[in-house]
C-alpha cells in the first residue's frame, strides 16, 4: 500500500532575482520548468496550478498571502480514487504547522514550492516530523530528505514566487 505525502517547501532563495518593479516580472525559465503534475495549491483569491509570479497589485494578493490567509486546499486529480487528495479534503497527521509566505522587506522574490510524493510504508510519520523539525524554515535539506525517507521523485509539484508585500 502507498500513499501520497505533500511536502510544502518554503524556500528563500533570490536566485538570480533582484527586486523588480511589477510590469518587469517574469519567470526564468528554470522556475517556469519547474512544475508539473497538475498539483493545485488554492487560496481564496489564488490558484497555483503553474508556476507563476504573484503580483503586486490592487487586490493585495501578497499581503494577503502573508497577513490573512491560512494554509491553501490542496488538489492532486490524478490521485487514487476514493482520495482525500483528490478532493482537497486531507486529513492525517500534521508534521510542521503551515507557515505564511512572509518574505523579509527589500529582498526580492521568493521560491514557495509545494512538493508532492509517492511514500512507501512503513514509513511513521513520527520519524519524518523528527528529521523536519530539526531545520529551520529555508535551511532544510529537501534532498538528504528525500534519500533518507527513499521518496524518489515527486509526483507533481508547483511553485509561487513572491516578494515582500510592502516592497
Amino acid at each position: 500500500m502507498t500513499f501520497l505525502l505533500l511536502f510544502s517547501l518554503f524556500c528563500g532563495c533570490t536566485c538570480g532575482f533582484s527586486q523588480s518593479e511589477a510590469s518587469g516580472e517574469t519567470l526564468s525559465s528554470e522556475d517556469a520548468s519547474f512544475c508539473g503534475g497538475d498539483l493545485e495549491v488554492i487560496y481564496p483569491e489564488l490558484k497555483v496550478d503553474q508556476c507563476l509570479i504573484v503580483p503586486k497589485d490592487d487586490m493585495n494578493l501578497r499581503k494577503k498571502l502573508t497577513k490573512e490567509w491560512s494554509a491553501p486546499t490542496i488538489l492532486y486529480p490524478h490521485a487514487h480514487q476514493g482520495s482525500q487528495l483528490k478532493n482537497g479534503t486531507l486529513q492525517g497527521t500534521t508534521v510542521t504547522d503551515y507557515a505564511s509566505p512572509s518574505p523579509p522587506p527589500s529582498s526580492g522574490l521568493h521560491r514557495y514550492q509545494f512538493l508532492l510524493y509517492e511514500q512507501q510504508p512503513p514509513t511513521e510519520a513520527e520519524s519524518i516530523g523528527r528529521h523536519v523539525k530539526k531545520s529551520r524554515r529555508g535551511q532544510w535539506d529537501l534532498k538528504a530528505f528525500v534519500e533518507r525517507f527513499l521518496l524518489g521523485n515527486p509526483v507533481a509539484q508547483v511553485q509561487f514566487l513572491t516578494a515582500n508585500y510592502q516592497d
